[in-house]
């Protein structure tokens, strides 16, 4: 990267940045027209490329539609963003309140973890599932006397099952669910499993292999987490 280029970036930064905030907040609505390019570049003072480059980045997001020839119109987010968006609603809520956010990112992480850890399960190589089962034993071990230990243990478990699981798609969204879940601090305590029958009964079936107990015990820890939060 050449020293030219980084003003530019620096620049697209703030442009992609004030728009996403009025397309999340709901200052642009579904289907309205964006400002032009030269419209923007006069209004924030910068020029057209950098403009073009954040208009780019919040097409790629599923935010905006560019037409040649015609204006960039606002998207509906709900209906064509992916994940990624899921970090821009944690800093920017706008319409949607926090706590309908953390429902849907616990909703998809029980899904995702319950499919997971029956994957796991199934197909996961004997030493993966031996350190599942040895990281589901610290977290049952620490849960009441170190939270703090057993929140990271927890972490890793299902880290280690999603990576046994061998789903690309599984292994990126849970990247982007805990990034999320990151920004809400006070949910860590809550999410620490109480269960620990279940916790234990998970480590156990993945040990064995047992595909339909470690779906059970995962969705039984993970939907526990919806009435905890």
């Amino acid at each position: 990267m050449s020293t030219s280029d980084t003003p530019a970036r620096r620049v697209s930064d703030v442009v992609h940045e004030r728009l996403r905030q009025q397309i999340l907040g709901g200052d642009l609505a579904v289907g309205a027209a964006v400002p032009s390019e030269r419209v923007l570049a006069d209004e924030l003072g910068v020029n057209r490329h950098a403009v073009r480059e954040a208009l780019k980045r919040l097409e790629q997001a599923g935010l905006v539609q560019i037409s040649q020839g015609g204006p960039t119109r606002v998207r509906d987010w709900r209906e064509s963003g992916g994940l990624e968006v899921l970090l821009d609603l944690v800093d920017h809520p706008g319409e949607l309140p926090p706590e309908e956010l953390v429902r849907a990112v616990l909703e998809l992480r029980a899904c995702i973890g319950t499919d997971a850890a029956r994957r796991c399960a199934a197909r996961a190589p004997l030493a993966v599932r031996e350190q599942a089962a040895r990281l589901a034993a610290a977290t049952a071990a620490t849960a009441e006397t170190d939270p703090e230990a057993a929140v990271a243990s927890y972490e890793a478990l299902w880290q280690a099952i999603v990576a046994g699981a061998g789903n690309l798609a599984h292994r990126l969204a849970l990247n982007s669910l805990l990034a999320a879940l990151d920004s809400f601090p006070a949910l860590a305590a809550a999410l620490l499993p109480r269960d620990v029958d279940s916790l234990l009964l998970l480590g156990s079936a993945l040990l064995s292999g047992d595909d339909a107990a470690a779906a059970a015990a995962a969705r039984t820890l993970l939907e526990a987490d919806l009435s905890s939060a």
